[in-house]
């Protein structure tokens, strides 16, 4: 009897023991990181659900509380955190191109003594691409032609530094610095970037208002803001969003190296064969290039950017971020 019991109670003991190391198996592969797309694509569909985006208790913009317990102002974010949110094809884009372009556009920003939150009014303007607006404003920060020429952007004939993303950030850096000092309020200061400072100034007397979040406007700049601030929101904290990616899957910043042409380029396609570059690649480097030929007539030094050893290698570019964790915090 007593050999049963002790035979009954060791079955049970490993019974036991054998179900404590399936579950620890099983909370291992749930949290520990994976580098296999067959165990990703399972994490990912567990976590992809449909969910009211959360927001935080205190948001700041630019180091300034925004006043959350304002129905108005709490909606208009919800609204924008919403559709930027479910945009899932178009967030994810920007989050990838992010990792690329963030790192050349934050210590520009750092230089001009601008706050690092103004990144996101690019991500507002273009969603990190060279686009073109209807109204022909252009380029990641989406510069006027008038606008560009006054903040210091050269335009050629095949050749537009509204494209060059070093020189139009330290531009939109300017812009938004006068803007500062009209207004003394960051927020007011993107508010103009988007809709003019006349037309800022004009319903900041006719309402007797000195903030943004009290400001009766035009639609696209009464959600402007909140929409830059949504974005900041989101690629801060994309897993709390529902956005879950590798190091490895975003677009890596591209090492380039500089050369500089103070002469008319009859013929990009034979330039690019002289550099030892294929013309796609140097279209893709130098969006500043508008056409197939640059006329350079006042011989400006125009700065072009190719691709050093091995840039264009994706394996090269992603070889330390193979054993990175899957997800990024």
């Amino acid at each position: 009897m007593k050999k049963s019991w002790i035979k009954e109670l060791s079955i049970v003991a490993i019974v036991l023991s054998s179900i404590a190391i399936i579950m620890g198996i099983f909370v291992m592969a749930r949290t520990a990181p994976t580098n296999s797309d067959s165990e990703y694509m399972d994490i990912v569909k567990q976590h992809y659900q449909n969910f009211a985006p959360p927001i935080p208790q205190k948001v700041e913009f630019c180091g300034k509380e925004i006043p959350l317990d304002n129905v108005f102002v709490r909606e208009a974010l919800d609204r924008e955190l919403t559709s930027i949110m479910y945009n899932h094809s178009t967030t994810f884009l920007i989050l990838k191109r992010a990792q690329r372009y963030f790192p050349i556009i934050e210590p520009l920003l750092k230089k001009e003594s601008v706050p690092e939150d103004i990144k996101y009014l690019a991500v507002a303007e273009s969603g990190l691409t060279n686009v073109v607006s209807p109204a022909k404003a252009e380029g990641f920060w989406q510069f006027l032609l008038p606008t560009a020429k006054e903040y210091g952007l050269d335009t050629l004939d095949g050749w537009d530094e509204r494209y060059d993303l070093e020189k139009s950030t330290i531009a939109a850096c300017k812009y938004l610095k006068q803007k500062k000092e009209v207004f003394n309020d960051w927020a007011l200061a993107c508010a103009a970037y988007n809709s003019g400072e006349r037309s800022v100034k004009t319903r900041l007397n006719e309402q007797g208002c000195d903030n943004y979040w009290d400001l009766y406007t035009f639609t696209e700049t009464a959600r402007y803001v909140y929409r830059i601030i949504a974005y900041k929101l989101i690629m801060e904290n994309p897993q709390q969003y529902g956005y879950y990616f590798r190091q490895k899957d975003t677009y890596q910043p591209i090492p380039t190296k500089e050369i500089i042409v103070d002469t008319t380029i009859n013929d990009l396609y034979a330039f690019a064969q002289q550099v030892g570059v294929k013309y796609n690649h140097l279209r893709f480097l130098n969006p500043s290039i508008r056409a197939s030929k640059i006329y350079n007539k006042n011989n400006k030094k125009l700065r072009i950017y190719l691709p050093t050893t091995n840039a264009l290698s994706w394996d090269y570019l992603t070889k330390d971020m193979q054993n990175q964790q899957m997800i990024i915090e």
